[in-house]
This record gives C-alpha cells, structure tokens and sequence, in this order.
C-alpha cells in the first residue's frame, strides 16, 4: 500500500513537470519567434483604406429641378447628376444679348455720323478751294482798281477828266477792297468751320472705338449669362460612385452648398498611423502586407510610398500646445501611405471601400 501512494505523487509530479517544460518551450518559442519578426517588420491596425472623395457642389443658386441619380450609383464623368431651374439665368442671357444688340447698332451709329463728318470735311475744304479763287480774283480787281484810280488821281490834278469820272474809279477801288476783305473773312470762317468739322469728326471716330469698347463688355457679359446658365447642369467631375443623395426636386440649393459626393474609382490606398517608435527603421518602397479585415486570410501586396510630413496631432482642427498646462508625454502617431501593386491583378482591390480597417505589416529587411 505503501508503494502504491509513493508511486502516484511521482507520476503527478513527472506529469505537472512535463506540461510546465511544454509551456516553457512553448512560450519561449513563441516568444523567440515574436522577437524575429519584431527585428523584420512592423505592424500595425489604426489603418484604414483610403480614396479621393470629390463633393459634388453648384456653382449657382436655384431650385432644384430634376435629380437623375439614386443612392451608391456608379457614374462616369460628364454623366448628368442634378438639373437646376434655369428660367432666371435664361432671362438675364435675353437681356445680355438685348444689351450686345444694342451696342452694335450704336457702332452703326457712330460710323454713320463718322462717315457725315468726313464728307462735311471735304465739303468745307471745297467751299475754301472756292473761297480762295474768288479771293485770288478779288485781289486781281483790287490791283486793276488801284492802278485806274492812280491814273485818274493824276488826271483829276489837270483836270483832263471830270470829277464824276474820279468819284467812279475811287468808287470801284473801296468796292473791291471790300470785296477783298469779305471773302478773306469767309476764308477765314470756312476755315474755322473745318476744323470744327474735323474735331467733331474725331470725336465721332472716338465714340467709334467707346462703342467696340462697349461691344467687348456687353459680349463678357453674354459670356458669363451662358456660362452661369449651364452650370445649372450639374455634371460628374469623374468616374466613381455616388453617395447617398440628399437633394430633393423642388429644393432650394446655394451655390457652393455640398449635395452630395462622388468617391472615385480611378484609385485606393492604405493610410497607416505608426507610432513614432515604429518609424526608425521604415524606408520609403519598403514591401507591405495588408490584410483586410473584410477578407479574412487574405494577404493584398503593396508598397510604402510616402510618409506625412507632420503628426496627425498637428493637422488636427484644436493642435495640442505643450507649453500650456501640464505636460504629458504622449506617443505620436504619423501617418504612412501605402499604395497597393498590381492592382489590375489583385481583384480585391477594387471591392476595397474607403474607410475599411485593415492590418498593415511592413517588411523591413
């Protein structure tokens, strides 16, 4: 009996020992095989996928009329999202095009009254070409009135002629003298005249080049009436996926207001915060393994592109400030981007959504 109770605390104790040195070897083993990987790699799961997100935003105030999309949709660019009411901008193109118009015909105008002071122009140089052959000829019976009233002053003296005789020939010397000087006069008013019709005729040229100026303007503002008008067309900036829609025809939407967004397709990539403890030995092309949470046992093969060049922390909207209140040293995490290889060849990238956790493991070696 006695040998018998000896034997079982011996077997208990070879059993406990045999357990105890598995889970020694066991964990030690684990432990070992954890280190490795740890010199090798680097992990992490605050990760998540990422895509560009493009909101889709009007350029003019107005009612919605028509929404030609539905919830999670799949678009490609140029494809029609929303159709705003379009009478106001309609009528306010009408009355730009009124206003260009308008400014033509006084363009027609103003070469018309152009035209008519040019030919007043040379209608008055004429009347002076004419003015100054009446005064050449004037000037000729004033020279042929002078020599006739010499001859009969000399007469007069011996009396060889009568004294009427000189009266007449004093007579026709003061008249063409006068004539003389009444067609000077009209040279000189005919002169004035064309410069007046000169000045005026340069300044119709001048409303010619205003009324241009004002053609310019008034088709600036037909352009920008037809471009507010078609941006009542709200189209897809690129190939991507909608949203839900959170427009309603008959809504009242402000220029620069979010309706909704179009997550685009053309491109997925994986934003990993490592702590900064992690980053010494991470390079830029290093090879990673992501594994999404929404594939199990799935390994996506992708690359380290770049890394962010401040700490979330700094781009957060309230940055924290050491320098106020108590310091607590808290590790910081900077984002890393990685981009996926291959993606042609690795179908589940494309069933990758934005915002999806996922586990990245970087190879550092």
């Amino acid at each position: 009996m006695e040998t018998q109770s000896n034997q079982a605390p011996k077997k208990k104790n070879s059993t406990f020992i045999i357990v105890l040195a598995v889970l020694v070897i066991g964990g030690g083993a684990f432990g070992i095989t954890k280190y490795i990987h740890a010199q090798h790699h680097e992990e992490t799961d605050n990760a998540q996928v990422e895509a560009n997100v493009s909101p889709v935003i009007p350029r003019v105030t107005g009612y919605v009329k028509e929404v030609r999309v539905k919830d999670n949709q799949r678009v490609k660019k140029g494809d029609t999202l929303v159709i705003l009411d379009d009478r106001d901008l309609q009528i306010k193109l009408e009355q730009a095009e009124a206003a260009l118009a308008a400014s033509e015909v006084q363009v027609s105008v103003a070469t018309a009254n152009t035209n008519a002071a040019r030919s007043n122009i040379a209608s008055s140089s004429a009347n002076i070409g004419a003015v100054d052959a009446q005064i050449k000829a004037a000037e000729v019976n004033v020279w042929r009135a002078n020599q006739d009233y010499e001859r009969y002053n000399n007469l007069i003296k011996d009396h060889s002629i009568t004294q009427q005789q000189y009266e007449q020939a004093l007579a026709t010397k003061q008249t063409a003298e006068r004539q003389l000087k009444v067609l000077q006069e009209q040279k000189e008013v005919a002169a004035r005249q064309t410069s007046a019709v000169g000045s005026q005729a340069n300044a119709t040229a001048e409303s010619i080049n205003a009324a241009k100026a004002t053609i310019k303007e008034r088709q600036a503002e037909v352009d920008n009436a037809k471009l507010q008008l078609s941006y009542t067309i709200i189209l897809a900036p690129e190939d991507g996926e909608l949203s839900k829609i959170y427009v309603q025809p008959g809504q009242l939407v402000q220029a620069g207001q979010s309706l909704f967004s179009v997550v685009l397709s053309n491109d997925v990539w994986v934003v990993a915060n490592f702590k900064e403890t992690q980053l010494d030995k991470m390079k830029l092309g290093q090879e990673v393994e992501v594994h999404v949470d929404a594939f199990p046992g799935k390994s996506l093969k992708a690359k380290v592109t770049s890394f962010s060049p401040a700490t979330g922390a700094r781009f957060a909207l309230l940055p924290p400030d050491n320098a106020s209140g108590n310091f607590v040293k808290v590790v910081q995490r900077l984002p890393v981007k990685i981009e996926f290889e291959n993606p042609s060849s690795q179908p589940e990238v494309k069933q990758l959504r934005p915002g999806m956790n996922v586990v990245v493991d970087v190879h550092l070696d």
